[in-house]
């Protein structure tokens, strides 16, 4: 440093000049120097460093540019851009991208041989790392590559590393994850972050960037990763305003449109965490509508495993007035339950009176549809395909219009929750012999349909 120092200015060339070849060491005293020693540090490698020298930095090796580097973050401020810093970053991060770039180590493992890096950049202080990363991003350099290192920082630095030092380090690599292509880490990684940013202080903002990116990928978690314990002060166990802001984050993630089998996930999700909340006798009715309504009807093909949820939290909170029932059972649409579920809705208590007329009405309504659809198939039959059929077909068309025509309503004067069972049965039937005769009717050769005139029509969906 001296050397070079002497080589420049004059008045430094004149006070070192004549002592260079003597063997005793040097020492120069600056009274009042700003920052001291660091300062003057800083000013003497601005000085050696002129744009000329800096151009060979990029044939230093790698240990010299992780020395520079680190000389660097104990000089410089995170605010400080200096044009050293950036071009030994530049060089660093050159080397990173570059995929034929000879590793120090020898091993055969491809992992190992990618992350060799992974240990030498630990040093580096986060403020460092922040700069390394989001230019490394902006290079292309492997994003799950980059996930797995800000993971395996996070995990070294935390050793050591002050809570307020935490905070740093875990705000840093939020935002960081948030840049990174939402494929490059798992859900397992964002809640295992999320579990321990819960017992540190970071911002609310840095907290929004987690549950966002946690929502985007809601599809692939399961139940253990919702079941999150509450704060005391809310009173209930398991953190269900949590899951309703990962639910809403999800569709913001999707904005206008969700895939179908990434909503069926989410929603088979959301009804394996009410079976589990809905015990929680703290749970208030208000959460639990909030959380039953979070999702969209077209979201389940079955409203079963919803049902038996309201069914649990009924029993667990049998003092609620018939409003509150009412709300929570407005998630239900009878069409998607099973006959086991109406049989059981039917002779339940817990549920309000008017749910069991509503699935009563329901069901007769679908009932007399399918009478109608049914009449038609055999008028159209009997009128129109018979009189073209073979021996064969038209004795097994016959068999299925007997059969057919043998099915009626219920009797009116049972119980409900027999007419509501007998309701069932008749609909299961009806729709597997009217889908019987669709099938012989699309099996009729087009040019005995064309026959038909107007009296052949497409047949109307009759399953729902």
């Amino acid at each position: 440093m001296q050397r070079t120092l002497a080589s420049f200015p004059g008045s430094f060339k004149k006070l070192f000049g004549y002592l260079m070849d003597e063997t005793k060491d040097l020492k120069v005293l600056f009274h009042d120097f700003e920052d001291g020693a660091e300062g003057f540090e800083l000013v003497a490698a601005r000085f050696c460093y002129n744009k000329k020298s800096l151009d060979c930095i990029s044939f230093w090796t790698w240990s010299e540019l992780l020395v520079a580097l680190k000389e660097c973050q104990d000089l410089l401020s995170a605010s400080d851009s200096s044009l050293i810093l950036e071009k030994i970053l530049d060089c660093v991060v050159t080397r990173l991208a570059s995929l034929v770039v000879a590793s120090p180590c020898t091993c055969s493992s491809e992992n190992t041989r990618i992350s060799w890096w992974f240990e030498d950049l630990l040093v580096l202080k986060i403020d460092l790392i922040d700069k390394v990363i989001r230019m490394s991003i902006s290079r292309n350099i492997d994003h799950a590559m980059i996930s797995k290192f800000l993971l395996c920082y996070q995990r070294s630095r935390f050793l050591t590393a002050t809570p307020t030092e935490k905070c740093k380090i875990m705000e840093v690599m939020i935002n960081l994850l948030s840049l990174l292509d939402r494929s490059s880490f798992s859900c397992k990684l964002l809640f295992g972050i999320f579990r321990v940013v819960s017992s540190l202080k970071i911002s609310s903002h840095h907290k929004s960037i987690l549950e966002n990116l946690i929502g985007s990928q809601l599809d692939r978690a399961t139940i253990d990763f919702l079941l999150v314990p509450s704060s005391r002060r809310k009173g209930y166990v398991y953190d269900v305003n949590l899951v309703l802001r990962l639910v809403k984050a999800f569709y913001i993630e999707g904005r206008c449109f969700v895939l179908a089998s990434r909503l069926r996930k989410v929603a088979s999700l959301v009804d394996s965490y009410l079976v589990e909340v809905a015990a929680d006798c703290h749970l208030s009715p208000s959460k639990f509508a909030a959380l039953v309504l979070a999702l969209p009807d077209d979201a389940r093909e079955s409203h079963d495993r919803l049902f038996q949820a309201i069914d649990i939290y009924l029993e667990v909170h049998g003092g609620l007035c018939e409003a509150k029932k009412m709300k929570i059972c407005s998630a239900l649409n009878y069409a998607k339950l099973s006959t086991d579920a109406l049989k059981h809705l039917a002779r339940n208590p817990k549920f309000p009176s008017r749910i069991a007329i509503q699935v009563f009405i329901n069901q007769q309504s679908k009932l007399e549809n399918l009478f109608e659809d049914k009449t038609h198939l055999v008028d159209t039959f009997s009128s129109s395909v018979f009189a073209e059929e073979s021996i064969d077909e038209k004795v097994s068309s016959d068999q299925v219009l007997v059969y057919a025509k043998r099915i009626n309503l219920p009797n009116k004067a049972e119980p409900l929750d027999v007419q509501l069972q007998a309701m069932q049965c008749t609909i299961t039937e009806l729709e597997k012999y009217c889908g019987i005769m669709q099938t012989q009717i699309g099996n009729i050769p087009r040019t005995r349909l064309s026959s038909l005139g107007n009296n052949a029509r497409f047949l109307p969906k009759l399953c729902s």
